[in-house]
């Protein structure tokens, strides 16, 4: 499961990032860039899921909460590029203009919950915790970016695609995996437990 998660991570990240340098380059939405966003968005959800338990326990309740948050804002994003596709919306700004101020609220939940999960993540330091502090920066570099040209804001969101990549690569090379282990068998009158060893 840890392999396929850090292939999932991989691959869907790379992919959301393609589709955004696709409409960087045709100025606009195309019914493929579209399709292909769709896919990498709709996974989304579930790859944040997944890094959450791949993370468990350390990751804690900010993790919990921040994961999931993030994956319910792709679950409303992931709706917008439908409609997109259903209407032939041709450019984020007329899916913003269509969208108001649902879209603005469901960017800034997303900025909150992948700060918080960025944070979540160097804190348990189950994977390494440079990926979390890039997907932190990312976070930042997305919103101070807002009001750039288009290809900077397409340079903040690879940042934070490649922070949720290297925490696929780090799951496929064994990071962040526990192992099952037993502790020597106890005392009469003491107790045992089964532990995780990272």
């Amino acid at each position: 499961m840890a392999a396929l998660l850090g292939i999932g991570a991989i691959l869907f990240s790379l992919l959301y990032f393609i589709t955004d340098v696709m409409e960087l380059f045709q100025g606009g939405f195309s019914t493929l860039q579209l399709a292909l966003t769709y896919v990498a968005e709709a996974a989304i959800p579930f790859l944040m899921l997944g890094l959450y338990t791949a993370q468990r326990p350390q990751i804690g309740r900010l993790g919990f909460a921040a994961a999931v948050t993030y994956a319910y804002t792709f679950v409303f994003f992931s709706g917008t590029v439908l409609y997109a596709l259903l209407n032939k919306v041709s450019d984020w700004k007329m899916l913003q203009k269509d969208m108001g101020a649902w879209m603005t609220i469901h960017s800034v939940l997303m900025v909150v919950a992948g700060v918080a999960l960025g944070v979540a993540v160097a804190r348990a330091k189950v994977l390494p915790r440079w990926t979390g502090t890039t997907l932190v920066i990312g976070m930042v570099l997305m919103t101070i970016t807002t009001g750039l040209p288009d290809a900077t804001r397409t340079l903040s969101a690879g940042v934070r695609d490649f922070a949720f990549a290297a925490m696929g690569g780090s799951l496929l090379r064994g990071l962040g995996v526990p192992t099952l282990k037993t502790q020597r068998a106890p005392r009469a009158g003491t107790g045992g437990t089964w532990g995780y060893e990272h």
